[in-house]
């Protein structure tokens, strides 16, 4: 199958890439390399130094022999999205490539406007592209349990069946999202149900909790096929957070009493998720939904978790609670549905059985890179900053489009 990867040179699209071409699909990558900038712009930097995208698809060739077509491009210039799909002639988009990040999203008016507008854009381009001259295609696109929030009943796979003054009807689960990132991830939602039902066109939405893990069989051959890992408060995770932390010697630090719950996977699984997905397509003019995650954990679950893992390893951890910067329901009930993934065949990896042996390990081996000063929060949900920003540091709002 011909499958073009779009975000292929981030976390989850160059394991992507790797994964599909291993297994014999002909695969393309895209990307415009912004996520590169926007460490730069913030001074933050993956734990383990990443190769580049050209020098990766090159390390493919000489490590596997075979080949990964690499397009620099951005999915807000609609000819070149146009002309790279008419080019490539793929039978099945991943959609990975968009700003990722909920806290850089809140950091000021610039980025939250830059991350709608980047977002939406680029998916829309994606769309039309499809349309005019791959209306057969299928768009498998990376969504976020994080559109559904925190609701007080249990989470459907994207619809939910509604009786309403006698009368019955099955309508897009309702969205509660917490940043203007997440929004950006509904809108897109919307979108792409909009494209479905008028164009025909077939699409997967991937509504994916947090994946951890930095080790897939693919990454393993060669180390410069390694993948990013980051712990700062942006691009970072809470669990990659707490591993640096432990690895360092410095408290886990949790935000507020750590009862947020959230749908948790490991690297491997995401992949074969997405498998999953291409290989089993809709039909044209289906949109359809797949949670995608294997566990549920809150925060504190997950500092004790590493706490516990750490003290193996001989390493002294401490927990310690922060004023939470996000605006967010601290105790809440969380039960999502998890069933056409494993009903296609997933057989998921399970935190407990990863988290020694691949992340906490690698983590310490390259403490010595650890910048401390990128992992308490600067960013705050309700618009106040109160702290570790240092004085006279500005961030300035990213460029528009076109300048």
């Amino acid at each position: 199958m011909r499958i073009l990867v779009l975000g292929g040179d981030g976390y989850l699209g160059w394991p992507t890439a790797m994964y599909l071409s291993a297994r014999g699909h002909a695969v393309g990558v895209l990307d415009n390399f912004a996520k590169r900038r926007w460490e730069v712009e913030l001074n933050v930097e993956p734990l383990f130094p990443i190769a580049t995208l050209h020098d990766r698809v090159k390390a493919w060739k000489e490590v596997t022999g075979r080949t990964i077509e690499l397009y620099v491009a951005d999915l807000r210039n609609y000819g070149a999205v146009r002309a790279i799909l008419e080019g490539f002639r793929p039978e099945a988009v991943i959609h990975y490539g968009e700003q990722p990040s909920a806290p850089y999203s809140m950091i000021d008016h610039g980025r939250a406007v830059f991350t709608q507008v980047n977002n939406l854009s680029g998916t829309l381009h994606v769309l039309w592209a499809m349309r005019e001259v791959a209306p057969a295609c299928h768009l498998v696109k990376l969504g976020t349990m994080g559109e559904y929030g925190t609701p007080n009943i249990d989470i459907e796979e994207g619809f939910i069946e509604i009786e309403y003054k006698g009368r019955k009807d099955v309508l897009p689960y309702p969205k509660q999202a917490g940043s203007f990132y997440h929004l950006s991830k509904v809108h897109d939602s919307h979108n792409i149900l909009f494209a479905c039902r008028v164009w025909k066109l077939r699409s997967t939405d991937l509504n994916q909790g947090v994946v951890y893990g930095i080790e897939t069989e693919e990454t393993k051959l060669d180390p410069r096929l390694m993948t990013s890992f980051h712990y700062d408060e942006v691009f970072g995770t809470a669990l990659n957070r707490f591993c640096v932390q432990a690895a360092i010697g410095i408290p886990l630090t949790v935000y507020g009493q750590g009862g947020q719950t959230r749908g948790f996977l490991n690297i491997r699984d995401t992949l074969r998720c997405v498998e999953l997905a291409v290989l089993n397509p809709p039909q044209a003019g289906e949109y359809r939904v797949f949670n995608q995650f294997t566990e549920t954990f809150n925060v504190l679950d997950l500092a004790e978790m590493v706490k516990r893992e750490g003290e193996k390893l001989g390493l002294a951890v401490q927990i310690q609670h922060l004023k939470n910067p996000r605006v967010e329901a601290e105790q809440h009930y969380y039960n999502p549905v998890l069933r056409k993934l494993l009903e296609l065949g997933l057989k998921p990896h399970r935190l407990s059985d990863v988290l020694l042996d691949s992340m906490l390990q690698a983590v310490c081996e390259h403490a010595p890179r650890v910048k401390k000063d990128i992992i308490l929060p600067r960013v705050s949900w309700d618009g106040v900053r109160e702290a570790v920003v240092e004085p006279g540091l500005a961030w300035a709002a990213p460029r528009a489009h076109g300048d």
